[in-house]
């Protein structure tokens, strides 16, 4: 078959480099685990790299014997690995999974000043991290958020999750909304004035006018 269409190739016209294809077009999805997954075995990635509302998408580059992840194609590797000879490994890099304590330390800062009561902070924090160890900066963005859109009812908000038990910044969120509505509902609507009738004034009637209606009109 290739010599009968030898004779019907023809010479394509212009440059191409193929030099600039490179491994780096090889994609993995980023795992809830922060792992992506690698012929057969599973390569960390640093905590907190995945995220619930992005595409989780990371880049590969291969040499002969490492592996480099990237989150864009022309950026620096979030992480490098030895490639494994054997199947069904999970190769990992300790500093994967040793948690910031600076942005944590931040957020808890900020919580603390977003709310005017120091002990009620710190009950917030604590009851918090106690529940969600893991996903404490995510609850912490939520409180935070909350603290900048409702200001004026964020404490409140607090000592009502204190008192009905609960330990969600969702709730919190949901509670802070609460207040906010019932204070709309409760302020009340100035009275508007028709412009048809802002400069009449009622007439006055003489006493003895009543009187006489009250009489039979006699």
């Amino acid at each position: 078959m290739h010599a009968l269409e030898k004779p019907h190739l023809q010479t394509v016209s212009g440059n191409y480099n193929f030099g600039t294809i490179s491994s780096t077009n090889i994609t993995r999805k980023i795992h809830k685990d922060n792992v992506i997954r690698f012929e057969g075995n599973r390569y960390s990635v640093p905590l907190e790299t995945f995220q619930s509302d992005r595409e989780n998408i990371a880049y590969v580059s291969v040499t002969d014997t490492h592996l480099r992840i990237s989150l864009q194609p022309d950026s620096a590797p979030i992480a490098s690995h030895r490639l494994s000879e054997t199947k069904g490994q999970v190769v990992t890099d300790p500093g994967h999974r040793q948690r910031s304590q600076t942005k944590r330390d931040q957020r808890i800062a900020q919580v603390f000043e977003a709310l005017d009561d120091t002990e009620l902070a710190a009950w917030l924090v604590d009851t918090l991290q106690h529940q969600y160890p893991r996903h404490l900066i995510d609850q912490l963005k939520i409180v935070l958020k909350s603290a900048k859109q409702y200001p004026q009812h964020i404490n409140d908000a607090v000592k009502e999750l204190k008192r009905l038990g609960l330990t969600s910044a969702n709730d919190l969120r949901d509670i802070a909304i609460s207040l906010d509505i019932q204070t709309d509902s409760a302020r009340s609507k100035p009275a508007v004035i028709n412009e048809k009738y802002k400069d009449m004034t009622a007439p006055e009637r003489k006493q003895d006018i009543y009187l006489k209606v009250l009489q039979g009109g006699q």
